[in-house]
């Protein structure tokens, strides 16, 4: 296997992935679009949100360039805006973490 080398360009856009995954709701959505595109309204209910919580993150998400939109009639659908995503995010669930209880619980980390 070989290693990419990493630019700036590269950097970047792994911090606006980090930015995405440190919300649960962004991340519930990228977890969700991984499986398949989506209307906001079903997404909003698949997830317990309300729409304009929904409109609010998917403008974040495609702002970092992690979905896109298509227009589809008087609606629109997303996608991850990256095949490539989806697998990333396949190999990040299958990651074990250790994590120190003294520093993380499940309210949450405060290292």
């Amino acid at each position: 296997m070989t290693t990419a080398t990493a630019t700036i360009t590269h950097t970047a856009a792994l911090a606006r992935l980090g930015h995405a995954l440190s919300d649960p709701t962004r991340t519930s959505i990228l977890l969700a679009l991984r499986e398949a595109p989506a209307y906001p309204s079903d997404l909003a209910d698949a997830l317990g949100v309300s729409r304009q919580v929904m409109s609010n993150q998917l403008a974040c998400l495609r702002g970092c360039g992690l979905v896109e939109s298509i227009p589809d009639g008087r609606r629109t659908w997303y996608r991850l805006a990256d095949p490539h995503l989806a697998s990333a995010l396949d190999d990040l669930l299958r990651l074990v973490l250790v994590v120190d209880p003294d520093c993380c619980s499940a309210e949450g980390c405060t290292c």
